[in-house]
């Protein structure tokens, strides 16, 4: 495959959040200036290894990569566009908090390319976001969203986080509705992960957290009232109006070939793997680490039925020489006839229901 998506990783934040285990820390502007500078020096080391291929997608991801600021982001796309062959229509995200977007020139961060913002927004409700460890308010979002409409950036995500402490039903709608009010095309849920190395995950008995009925009640709740609302729900977690999904994300689920630039940024290109570790000098010496053959039969699976597109033996033959199992399609028929599954001759996807059981059923399968 010719085509590429390019990740770029900002390790930056302005504070960990509570649930955080991310490689993220604090920074001054000369470190930022320095990390910059090193990300560029490897855009060019790897375009030239890659000057095969053409970049049809580009994620700035994080931390926060609105901590850069306009210009250094501005730089850094600059220079990929210089670097890398782009493709006319390349999709250009770029991940922001509402507490550091605002100080971004939007309609510069347009004009030079950038045309999609995935907003780090989690709840509507300035108590919850206090309890996540969250820095801003929901009055930063309006404000935030305003102005990338205003800087001609119509293409906006916002992040929904589940299971929150104290989080109700009644107000995990409500957050939803503001997302709908806001009227962005694209909107990412994620069940909340107690993680051990996080605030939450050493202070556990001092906060209520869903269960996992909870949890599950709490997605379907989403999942029933964005379908409603006219979202399709496209992969486990994302929900999108029409033709607005992450064009980058579904690299990953599709593998398709990423390269991923930064410390514990990952990376799949000619059906390997590798990462490199979270270490910013071990970055700018390009020390990655080999992870093994990546894009198996198994992979494909794994991913792909994370999202609403079938798994049939047509695709798979083309990738892997075969066709699926007899034994795996007498494992899906099992999980048919309860609804969590949906067979339709030599094709099979997930119900709705069977979101809720993913992780099981895809190991069962497997």
């Amino acid at each position: 495959m010719n085509s590429l998506g390019l990740y770029i990783h900002v390790p930056f934040c302005d504070g960990k959040c509570n649930y955080c285990d991310f490689f993220s820390f604090l920074a001054t502007g000369d470190e930022i200036d320095r990390y910059t500078n090193i990300l560029i020096s490897q855009i060019s080391n790897w375009s030239q290894r890659l000057h095969e291929k053409y970049v049809d997608t580009v994620y700035f991801g994080g931390g926060t990569p609105s901590l850069l600021g306009t210009q250094r982001l501005l730089k850094i796309l600059n220079h990929i566009f210089n670097s890398f062959k782009i493709a006319p229509d390349c999709e250009i995200t770029l991940e922001a908090n509402p507490s550091s977007g605002n100080l971004l020139n939007f309609s510069e961060l347009k004009n030079t390319g950038f045309n999609r913002v995935s907003l780090g927004m989690q709840t509507a409700f300035d108590d919850e976001l206090k309890l996540l460890g969250r820095r801003h308010s929901k009055a930063d979002v309006v404000n935030t969203v305003e102005n990338i409409k205003k800087g001609g950036i119509n293409n906006i995500s916002l992040d929904v986080m589940l299971g929150i402490p104290q989080q109700t039903a009644e107000s995990l709608i409500n957050t939803l509705e503001f997302c709908i009010d806001l009227d962005v095309n694209h909107i990412s849920t994620y069940l909340l992960s107690i993680e051990p190395d996080t605030v939450f995950g050493k202070n556990k008995d001092n906060f209520s957290f869903a269960d996992d009925d909870t949890q599950a009640e709490l997605y379907s709740i989403t999942s029933e009232h964005l379908r409603a609302k006219g979202f399709e729900h496209y992969e486990i977690s994302n929900f999108c109006k029409e033709g607005k999904f992450s064009r980058h994300n579904m690299r990953y689920w599709q593998l398709k070939d990423y390269l991923g630039l930064g410390p514990s940024a990952h990376s799949l290109i000619n059906g390997r793997r590798f990462y490199y570790p979270k270490n910013i000098n071990e970055f700018e010496k390009n020390n990655y680490i080999d992870d093994g053959k990546g894009g198996t039969a198994e992979e494909y699976i794994m991913l792909m039925i994370r999202t609403n597109k079938v798994i049939n033996n047509i695709e798979y033959k083309k990738r892997f020489g075969k066709i699926l199992s007899k034994n795996f399609f007498d494992k899906a028929k099992i999980y048919e006839s309860n609804g969590y599954i949906k067979i339709d001759g030599n094709s099979i996807r997930l119900t709705e229901k069977g979101y809720l059981l993913s992780n099981t059923i895809i190991a069962d399968l497997i």
